[in-house]
């Protein structure tokens, strides 16, 4: 079992992200889907990513394991940027380090080969082990997420399997490489309710052996539960951050306190959601600008219009990006 150590991180730094989406050669029309992103993940600790869907979570992800390049910003591992330094150039030499777990566990698995394939293959890729020491590999790491017996699920395909058990060999194949941190996006929101907490155990337990978590989700009550720290996303932007009981116990931004708001606490008496004014979500492009909530936002200023509010420290590790609280 590998203990990553503990100084481990890995780093956004004022990423911004631009796709094209029509125009013309020499004037193309471009929409920002990520701006401004800055934060860092640490070995054994978790870090969610919360919004509503379109907000730029998933793309951010996308960015820390080279599937999207940034157009701005960089992406540092352990102190080297992985977008320049000669020593991620390859892409197998990075997978060992970052790896990503996705929504749907089934698509995500190849449906004609057996789960002992699909780990066999990035322990033969990344290791050295004799063919006696990658099978025994195999059970090991079946055992290690739960799934067991390992020799009789190792022999199934991804069909067979339920799932939370699909979900658990997802995680298995990153583990099988060695990750030091894993993109899970959406790990648990296609699962039913009664096993995504043992999901998020086992992300838990991973933890405890130094792997780092970057977890998307639009519950912010299992990021609570789940990360040491909390990033709420709008529209591409990161409105609020920072230590996951001040974010989710004393949320400050607007949008924040909506998300929180929907979420129904036991042994409390319901109360009505606050009220986000209707209004379409902006797409928003690199001139934009103001704040990317205020069309929606019900304690909207006119200022907000016309800039985007200042980074605001309220606590040690807790940021909101919003004029209320200049």
């Amino acid at each position: 079992m590998t203990i990553h150590a503990k100084q481990s991180e890995l780093v956004a730094e004022g990423i911004h992200i631009d796709f094209r989406i029509g125009g013309s050669l020499f004037s193309p029309k471009m929409l920002r889907a990520v701006s401004d992103v800055s934060f860092t993940l640490k070995a054994g600790e978790a870090l969610a990513i919360v919004g509503e869907s379109g907000s730029g979570k998933s793309t951010v992800a996308r960015a820390l394991c080279r599937v999207h390049r940034p157009t701005s910003g960089d992406v540092v591992l352990d102190g080297e940027n992985i977008l320049s330094h000669p020593k991620w150039s390859r892409q197998r030499d990075f997978a060992q380090a970052v790896q990503m777990i996705f929504q749907d566990p089934f698509s995500s698995l190849n449906p004609v080969h057996t789960i002992r394939h699909h780990l066999l293959r990035p322990l033969r890729l990344h290791g050295k082990e004799s063919r006696a020491e990658t099978d025994a590999r195999v059970h090991d790491i079946l055992e290690r997420v739960g799934l067991t017996p390992a020799d009789r699920i190792a022999a199934k395909f991804p069909h067979e399997l339920s799932g939370g058990q699909r979900q658990r060999v997802a995680i298995a194949r990153a583990l099988a490489v060695g990750a030091r941190f894993i993109l899970a996006d959406e790990p648990i929101s296609m699962l039913d309710v009664s096993i995504r907490l043992g999901i998020l155990n086992l992300m838990h337990d991973m933890k405890k052996d130094g792997v780092g978590f970057m977890y998307i989700t639009h519950d912010i009550a299992t990021a609570r539960y789940f990360a040491e720290r909390t990033a709420v996303m709008y529209v591409g932007h990161m409105v609020e951050w920072g230590e996951s009981d001040a974010v989710t116990q004393t949320p400050r931004h607007p949008y924040t306190q909506l998300l929180l708001s929907a979420v129904p606490e036991v042994g409390k008496r319901e109360k009505a959601p606050l009220k986000a004014h209707k209004a379409e979500i902006p797409l928003r492009t690199p001139q934009s600008v103001g704040c990317p909530f205020v069309e929606r936002c019900p304690k909207a200023e006119s200022r907000c219009r016309l800039s985007m509010p200042p980074v605001k420290q309220l606590a040690d590790d807790h940021f909101v990006r919003c004029f209320q609280f200049e």
